[in-house]
């Protein structure tokens, strides 16, 4: 087997690179084709991914959800299978596969070759894997960017609690299939994966091979409600909560109807911010189903 690992050097404040160090040799010590290449920016990485392809290699994003999401897409347009060595902050599309950790189990389950079909979104013009979201989690996503010096383990935690304590709610416009509502709420989620902001399970009943979008709204409430009601996004019992909405659907639509900017974000990468008010066009994420083939358990 041949494998095409791509590096983001800056992923998990710089933890990729010794990540991929210890597969890689094992992969080579097996007999197997190993090229290893960092980051190089949008365009080249389109490139290195359809020559990687072409020559039947298995392209492995070595990074966070935001590189995984980078190369999701480039991986399905050419058609080829799409490995991950988690090494990011937060690593949820990895904890939904549910795959190893030890580099001894991630070089043995490249080599089984075992693969899974998952749907994928699409956002605008990009491809993210995980979800899409508008609001104080998109906050939450943007401090931790800025930090540095914070213990890794503590980013998601402590960002939560700061993005709730000076959050505002909005008023959004939501049309899940044709079907518009208006409400106001602190954030609103659309997961095909269950998890993000490293293990919350925002999303419990998402599947990554339904079709379907599992849209996770959380209505407006006090600053202690909200971080109150922290601890149970871990285990998904949010969802029993009143303020709480669940819905399903193919084809998301998502503005403001009026306020300040309300920040979106899609597995860790800002997206800028929700249209406002009925004049520009809302912000639409649609499922991919089965769009990626994906080396799983």
């Amino acid at each position: 087997m041949s494998f095409a690992f791509l590096v983001n050097p800056a992923s998990g404040g710089g933890a990729a690179p010794g990540v991929v160090v210890p597969v890689a040799r094992l992969l080579r010590d097996a007999g197997e084709r190993v090229d290893v290449s960092y980051s190089p920016g949008p365009r080249a990485t389109r490139a290195l991914v359809e020559a990687a392809v072409a020559r039947g290699d298995v392209v492995v994003s070595v990074g966070g959800d935001g590189m995984l999401s980078s190369l999701a897409g480039e991986v399905s347009r050419a058609g080829g299978v799409l490995g991950l060595l988690p090494a990011g902050r937060g690593n949820d599309f990895a904890r939904m596969l549910d795959l190893p950790t030890a580099p001894e189990d991630q070089a043995a389950l490249l080599r089984s070759g075992r693969t899974r079909r998952v749907d994928l979104l699409r956002c605008g013009d990009r491809v993210v894997a995980g979800s899409v979201y508008a609001g104080v989690d998109a906050r939450a996503a943007a401090l931790v960017e800025g930090w540095r010096r914070l213990p890794r383990r503590l980013h998601y935690p402590v960002a939560a609690v700061r993005a709730v304590a000076t959050y505002r709610p909005a008023r959004y416009r939501l049309v899940v299939d044709g079907t518009a509502r208006e409400l106001e709420a602190a954030t609103v989620v659309v997961a095909n994966s269950a998890y993000y902001g490293k293990g919350m399970r925002i999303a419990p009943a998402a599947s990554l091979t339904d079709g379907l979008l599992d849209v996770v709204v959380v209505g407006a409430a006090s600053r202690p409600a909200l971080v109150r009601a922290l601890p149970s996004l871990y285990d998904g019992r949010h969802v029993e909560r009143d303020q709480v909405q669940v819905l399903t659907g193919r084809r998301v639509e998502l503005s403001t109807t009026a306020g300040p900017p309300v920040p979106v974000g899609g597995d860790g990468e800002p997206l800028g911010s929700l249209p406002v008010g009925a004049g520009p066009r809302p912000l639409e994420v649609e499922v991919c189903p089965g769009a990626l083939d994906v080396v799983a358990r």
